[in-house]
């Protein structure tokens, strides 16, 4: 169990939000922190605490006009620690050659590849041939609807018809290196871990799932720890200390080893 740290930027300044309350319109959400520091300190830390595989995600739809904002915080995260962090928002097969040429390991995608309430194999290859499986994560955080967990796309606020079983990460698994999955209905509120979607990633192991959402307290990693037999790697970010919350990054570094 790796821990995975995270950069989220919305409106051009590096926050936690409540995952479930972005809304495009107004480049609204409700924040849980506004960080005084930008992206590229955060960056310096993960790098000089060898933290790698984490995560910058630019919250704002390409035509806000927060992208540009976004954009240029980002930029100078992936420059600040070449090769140590991937990065999601935006991203298309246009696009992801650039996001890798500025330094990113890996590029994370949602709304290009599930579109119109489905997956888009069209954009899926194109995206494998632009940049190849290699460099490819997989967003496929999740609300729950009727029993089942659904892919949500467009900054979680569209369902998809596309559940998160193991039917689709077997098949979604020759297109992408690693999955990244956030339990919508928990991000952000520090209200305890998604159990039930834990526990059945941790029975799926043919590639590297990072698990996002929920967690408020040292007893929620050990949980997580203990349901998923270590296998999932962890996200932590409204509760993290460097973002205003209670637990403590060093803490959870060493949990997590």
């Amino acid at each position: 169990m790796r821990f995975r740290p995270c950069i989220d930027i919305h409106n051009g300044k590096v926050k936690q939000i409540v995952g479930g309350s972005l809304n495009d319109q107004g480049d609204e959400a409700k924040e849980n922190f506004v960080s005084l520091q930008d992206a590229a300190y955060y960056a310096r830390l993960y790098k000089r605490d060898k933290l790698k595989g984490g995560h910058i995600i630019m919250l704002n739809p390409v035509d806000s006009m927060y992208y540009s904002e976004n954009y240029q915080q980002a930029k100078k995260a992936l420059m600040e620690y070449p090769k140590g962090l991937q990065i999601g928002g935006g991203i298309n097969a246009d696009n992801a050659k650039e996001f890798l040429d500025l330094g990113a390991s890996h590029v994370i995608v949602t709304s290009y590849v599930f579109s119109d309430g489905n997956i888009n194999y069209e954009n899926l290859e194109k995206l494998v041939k632009a940049i190849g499986k290699d460099k490819l994560v997989l967003d496929l955080s999740c609300r729950k609807k009727d029993g089942d967990y659904y892919i949500v796309t467009d900054r979680w606020q569209k369902f998809t018809n596309v559940k998160v079983n193991y039917e689709t990460l077997d098949y979604l698994s020759s297109f992408c290196d690693e999955f990244l999955i956030h339990g919508v209905d928990v991000e952000g509120k520090s209200s305890g871990i998604e159990k039930e979607l834990v526990l059945m990633l941790s029975k799926w192991d043919k590639l590297p799932i990072t698990y996002a959402g929920g967690v408020g307290s040292y007893s929620d990693v050990e949980l997580l720890k203990k349901l998923s037999n270590s296998k999932l790697d962890l996200t932590v970010g409204s509760s993290l200390d460097i973002f205003g919350g209670n637990l403590e990054y060093k803490k959870i570094i060493e949990m997590c080893k």
